[in-house]
């Protein structure tokens, strides 16, 4: 992984050193970790749970990506989860919701970045 596509991912959200370090120094295993995360669907999950009021299932949702983006170093993602998961249990759905003003452009974002690295990495 080059420094430019470490710099885009770091610009976006994310401790690489942290992640790196979590990871034994493998940038082969971050890489296919940050593509398992694009492919993952509980973002997706997350937003019909929220448009269809489904408790167990938002939470479900969010308690996931917020392991996932934990153990990725997610900086910009790791806290918004835990407090939208915290929202959920709580059973408060406005703050819940409201939330995902800030989760969206983070998330996309944040995916944005994965991509544009992983293109990188593939052309370099």
């Amino acid at each position: 992984m080059t420094s430019f596509c470490k710099q885009q991912l770091a610009d976006a959200g994310m401790d690489v050193a942290d992640a790196l370090e979590r990871l034994m120094g493998s940038e082969a295993l971050l890489e296919r970790l940050l593509k398992k995360f694009l492919e993952d669907e509980n973002y997706q999950k997350l937003c019909t749970a929220l448009e269809c009021a489904d408790q167990e299932a938002a939470v479900a949702a969010a308690h996931t990506l917020k392991g996932v983006c934990g153990n990725l170093s997610l900086t910009v993602l790791y806290p918004l989860f835990t407090r939208q998961v915290e929202a959920l249990r709580q059973g408060d759905w406005p703050a819940a919701r409201a939330l995902m003003e800030e989760i969206q452009p983070a998330y996309l974002h944040l995916t944005e970045a994965v991509r544009s690295a992983a293109d990188c990495h593939e052309a370099g």
